[in-house]
């Protein structure tokens, strides 16, 4: 099970930078809480954007690994969560990526992978 969601959470940071998603950011939570093992955070330029992301990872991971996600929030939100139960994505707007600063809030997770 651990390995199939480091696969997912590295498929959907590979998906979100396929759609030209800035500043992403690949968690390991598994030694922190039971909430999810990973959090990929990235961020949108538009909601446009937001949107293409959120439907390229929802699209592809349930064609790819079977799991449908949990999805809350919308693109003209600013933040949209895909939770896949043990990997949990966030896209968020460039404004609420700074507001909510979810990587300071889970400062002590393991950054496995970091996009710029």
């Amino acid at each position: 099970m651990i390995i199939e969601s480091t696969a997912l959470a590295r498929r959907a940071l590979e998906l979100a930078e396929d759609k030209q998603a800035s500043d992403i950011v690949m968690l390991d939570l598994q030694k922190l809480n039971s909430v999810a093992d990973y959090f990929v955070i990235c961020t949108g330029e538009s909601d446009r954007q937001l949107k293409a992301i959120v439907d390229t990872i929802d699209e592809t991971v349930g064609r790819e690994f079977g799991r449908d996600a949990r999805i809350e929030g919308t693109p003209d939100t600013g933040w949209v969560l895909l939770d896949y139960g043990d990997v949990v994505v966030h896209v968020f707007s460039v404004a609420l990526r700074d507001y909510y600063r979810l990587e300071r809030l889970w400062s002590k997770a393991t950054p496995v992978v970091v996009v710029q």
